[in-house]
């Protein structure tokens, strides 16, 4: 089996592919158009995010029988037309969800205490200790949006630091000895902390937006790893100014090119969030350690040759 391998990723994957019989091609370089013209070839794709597989790619992949995503979202693929053509889905959410969570707690600490901001003024000859002083995690109350692999990472992460985790999730029954479901008004109605874990889809796009965040009972502080566009940017702005979000830990931005490499144009809300004093911002890397990197291909690797019942 020929398979086309179009970011580059820890040789792993291909290391164990190869060594059970698989045909492993490496293309990290062609455009879109340039692989349209080989991909009958293949019947097999692993892919992150650089090029999209939308509807004539996929119309084009004649012989294609799997597409592995090394991470979780799977939004640059058209399923609908994949699962339509038998097109096996394979993602691996499981591999980056502790570094995920990690860089959630890290980012809130660093927002809450205010860390960077007094870090870079001592640095600077500026000893302020009143306009530095912390908020604190516990006794407050961390909703989770997402109760995927992702969420119930954070709320593992969290059972330590005296704070009530709660979430909503689409799916029921997913209560369990971190975090307590709850419905998404009674979470708008007690959580001090909101963090977003889930995926694109036309119901969760622009989630967080001004109704929404009217709907919020408290100041709060917001905490983005998912995708840029569940944040409606503008409202966002609009309530760290009025100081309904107290502060914003976005390691996705509304603005960042499909493949996530870069962000895409230049407006006043976007400078304003990369201005702020109360804005964290990270460029799409709350996935991206040494160790994810490993993990991320060994669950990959794993799952394609359970697919074919090879052994792992």
């Amino acid at each position: 089996m020929k398979i086309l391998q179009l970011d580059k990723n820890d040789p792993l994957i291909a290391e164990r592919l190869t060594a059970n019989c698989f045909e492993v091609h490496e293309d990290h370089e062609s455009a879109y158009e340039e692989i349209l013209e080989k991909i009958h070839l293949y019947e097999g794709i692993i892919i992150r995010s650089r090029i999209p597989l939308d509807e004539n790619f996929l119309l084009r992949s004649s012989h294609l029988k799997f597409i592995a995503r090394v991470g979780a979202g799977m939004e640059n693929i058209n399923c609908a037309v994949a699962e339509k053509l038998g097109i096996h889905l394979i993602s691996s959410p499981e591999g980056n969800r502790d570094s995920v969570a990690e860089h959630v707690v890290g980012m809130l600490m660093i927002l809450m205490h205010r860390l960077f901001i007094a870090s870079v003024e001592v640095k600077n000859g500026i000893w302020k200790r009143e306009e530095n002083r912390g908020d604190e995690l516990m006794g407050k109350t961390f909703g989770i949006i997402g109760y995927g692999n992702m969420g119930k990472a954070v709320a593992r992460r969290l059972s330590g630091f005296g704070c009530t985790v709660i979430f909503h999730d689409i799916l029921p029954g997913l209560s369990d000895q971190y975090a307590t479901q709850v419905s998404l008004d009674h979470l708008k109605s007690e959580a001090d902390v909101i963090s977003l874990h889930l995926p694109i889809t036309p119901e969760t796009h622009h989630l967080v937006d001004a109704a929404f965040i009217s709907e919020m009972k408290k100041d709060f502080y917001l905490i983005n790893t998912a995708r840029g566009k569940n944040v409606k940017t503008k409202d966002l702005v609009e309530a760290l100014k009025s100081g309904k979000v107290k502060g914003a830990a976005l390691d996705v931005l509304e603005f960042e090119k499909s493949s996530f490499e870069h962000l895409e144009g230049d407006n006043d809300d976007l400078r304003f969030l990369l201005q702020s004093e109360n804005v964290l911002v990270t460029p799409h890397i709350a996935g991206w350690t040494h160790q994810s990197k490993k993990k991320l291909a060994c669950f990959i690797a794993d799952k394609i040759l359970k697919r074919y019942n090879i052994k792992a």
